[in-house]
């Protein structure tokens, strides 16, 4: 936009000091530009009429055209109003005020031909409308009524300030009689406009704050959303090309013994071809001399972890050390036993560093660490600490990465000079917009297959009143030798919240599953780190039958013998945490079951919840429907990342206007990858203007 539209919106007219410090402060507007920025939610259409006499009860919002009639101030104090009536000549309404009685008083005319808008109410047998919107006949020609009138969102201190929707849309009106069509400057090229058919730019932001049909509004919407999608796209590619031009990598040459003797000789069973795929996708990134930065999407139990393993041993092969961070020391304890015992045969050094490893077992691993004498390090957020050195980093491996904020990501990019290559894992799946747009600029990878020999997880839903059914459901499994998670939403009794907690759980599960025949154990977020594991090694060693558990027990814990998750309270979580939870189980070669137990009575949304968890095990399309209840800002891991807020746009509604943004952005940068080309110059220009940095949670390097 031009260098008028950056003039402050103290001077605009009607604005002043006081107005223009209230709006930056609200709503962060601060120019002309910000203004134009800030798009209306809805229309108000202004261009129907509804004569009095034709509205009932099921009436909802309408606008009136009559003579204003006996305006009064009735009662006194905290009761005190102002009346009036609207007469259109088929009947009349009432319109009452409760605030702002004095000035109104003044300012309504009497026996004048008034525009209302508003919702009738109906009392004692009569309809009358709370603090209509007034507008006197005469002047509507030349403000905004008699049309399609945008609705902004406004605070209650604007409120308070008289600075409605109705004042916003009055400033975005003077600003378009101040400016001229070349101060909002076109951005995209016009071989796009001409193959989506949109329209230009300032028509756009235009008809966006005054369409005058709702056929313009639609037009209007189309285009900024493909713009603003658009944009966002080109960002993310540029800086994923820029890190691909300018971001070197270690080249893992050589595939030696390592790979070769684990691969061949004891890895137990065959790669599935999702494995494979994402095996040649990482081989030619370590290839390429360019660092790696691949997102690897697989849902619960699919093998990442596996081709995790292979990806580091590619690393080992070339004198290089590798590191793999887990968010929990139950899992990182799990990582380090897995792989240790997996590569025994071949005699790799791996070592465990948590935060309960102190003293000469700390400056040991630490001093074998410096000096290339251990090849893999697994840890927790220890291995951030800037007393842990390694002789030559070339891979590191996040599990569950949005477990980790970005600045401790980022310590362990800097363990070295020059970045080791990354890959980054997540067992929670991605929606495809949401990768797209959060996720843009890393190479993503998918396992989208489960190893032979998985049997489905039969999920099932049962309400409180058929709680003894699944005891004795439980008894069957136990008898059969198999264990059992039970998972609860509270640690103990919420005076607040009616549900059921870990410390009731562990007194009924006492009480129906007696000692010495059932043993029980129990592990919440608020036991020291060692109880915890004590607690879990014994439902490993299957010395329990029972684990009484949080949702601590959500991601990565293995146990192939634990063939039952019952979820209590299954309506108060969110279906991302439910599909997390039935990944707890059917690790092994048994039929696993999750029982989903609710209150008898459900909201809709819960309803759906718990219908999609019994209806598909594929995490892919779960994590669609969460984004459809939930939006994507509540997509786990996405709220504490940096998000981008479209103005206008919608992820989940415009997916295809963002594959068709998607689209073009690759289109034009294969092309012309500096935008250099004439067509494209206007594009570049305002892409420098802006040069807003966004901090992405996808971005790792």
């Amino acid at each position: 936009m031009s260098q008028h539209l950056d003039t402050l919106l103290i001077y605009l007219k009607g604005v002043g000091q006081a107005r223009a410090e209230l709006l930056k402060k609200e709503l962060q507007l601060e120019t002309f530009a910000d203004l134009l920025q800030f798009f209306p939610y809805r229309y108000i259409d202004k261009t129907q009429f509804t004569e009095i006499n034709k509205i009932n009860e099921e009436t909802g919002s309408v606008q009136l055209k009559g003579v204003l009639k006996q305006i009064e101030v009735i009662g006194q104090k905290r009761g005190k109003r102002l009346t009036a009536w609207l007469e259109d000549g088929t009947g009349r309404s009432g319109l009452v005020w409760f605030n702002s009685i004095v000035w109104l008083q003044r300012s309504l005319k009497e026996n004048a031909q008034y525009l209302i808008y508003g919702k009738p109410d109906l009392f004692n047998n009569k309809f009358s409308i709370k603090h209509p919107e007034m507008e006197l006949l005469a002047q509507a020609e030349t403000q905004l009524s008699g049309k399609l009138v945008p609705v902004y969102s406004t605070t209650q201190k604007l409120n308070a300030r008289y600075i409605t929707s109705k004042t916003i849309a009055k400033l975005t009106l003077d600003i378009f009689e101040q400016i001229q069509e070349r101060d909002i400057e076109e951005n995209l090229p016009k071989k796009i406009l001409e193959k989506y058919r949109l329209i230009n730019r300032y028509a756009a932001v235009k008809n966006i704050h005054h369409p005058i049909n709702e056929n313009a509004a639609n037009h209007a919407r189309r285009r900024l959303k493909f713009e603003e999608l658009f944009i966002d796209q080109i960002k993310i590619l540029r800086t994923k090309q820029h890190r691909h031009t300018i971001s070197k990598g270690f080249i893992f040459q050589n595939i030696e013994n390592n790979f070769n003797e684990f691969y061949k000789n004891h890895l137990s069973f065959e790669l599935t071809n999702a494995q494979k795929r994402v095996m040649k996708d990482i081989r030619k990134d370590v290839l390429s001399g360019k660092q790696m930065n691949r997102l690897l999407q697989g849902d619960v139990g699919s093998g990442k972890t596996i081709v995790a393993l292979l990806a580091m041993l590619m690393a080992v092969d070339n004198n290089y050390q590798a590191a793999l961070m887990a968010p929990t020391e139950i899992l990182a304890q799990q990582h380090y036993e897995n792989i240790k015992l997996s590569l025994e045969k071949i005699k790799i050094s791996v070592a465990l560093l948590t935060g309960n490893i102190k003293g000469k077992e700390r400056k040991n691993i630490l001093s074998a660490l410096e000096n290339n004498e251990i090849k893999i390090l697994i840890g927790t957020h220890a291995l951030i600490e800037e007393t842990v050195k390694f002789n030559n980093l070339g891979i590191v491996v996040i599990d569950e990465q949005h477990r980790f904020g970005v600045e401790q990501r980022a310590k362990m990019w800097m363990k070295n000079e020059l970045s080791p290559h990354i890959l980054v894992m997540t067992a929670t799946p991605i929606p495809r917009t949401l990768a797209m747009t959060y996720y843009g600029d890393l190479d993503v990878s998918i396992i989208d297959e489960l190893p032979p020999g998985r049997k489905e997880i039969k999920t099932l839903h049962y309400k409180e009143s058929h709680r003894l059914r699944v005891f004795g459901f439980m008894q069957e499994q136990i008898k059969a030798g198999r264990q059992i998670y039970i998972v609860y939403p509270l640690i103990e009794e919420s005076e607040k919240v009616d549900l059921k907690n870990v410390m009731e759980g562990i007194q009924v599960m006492e009480k129906t599953f007696p000692k010495p025949q059932y043993q029980i154990g129990i592990v919440h977020g608020r036991m020291k780190s060692a109880d915890k594991e004590f607690e879990m090694n014994r439902f490993l060693k299957n010395e329990t039958q029972i684990m009484v558990a949080t949702t601590v027990i959500e991601v990565g814990v293995n146990i192939p013998n634990a063939t039952v998750m019952i979820v209590e309270n299954a309506e108060r979580f969110g279906l991302s945490q439910l599909h997390q939870l039935r990944g707890r189980v059917g690790r092994g070669s048994d039929q696993s079951f999750c029982i989903l137990m609710t209150d008898d009575k459900l909201t809709s949304e819960a309803r759906v919840r718990i219908k999609t968890m019994i209806e598909t095990t594929d995490g892919f399309k779960i994590s669609e429907v969460d984004m459809q209840l939930r939006g994507p800002g509540e997509i786990e891991g996405t709220r504490q990342s940096g998000v981008p807020q479209f103005r206008i746009a919608d992820i989940i509604k415009d997916e295809n206007i963002l594959r068709e943004a998607r689209l073009s952005a690759e289109e034009i940068l294969e092309n012309d990858p500096q935008l250099n080309a004439e067509e494209h110059l206007q594009l570049k220009k305002f892409l420098n203007a802006e040069n807003v940095k966004v901090k992405r949670w996808g971005k790792v390097s």
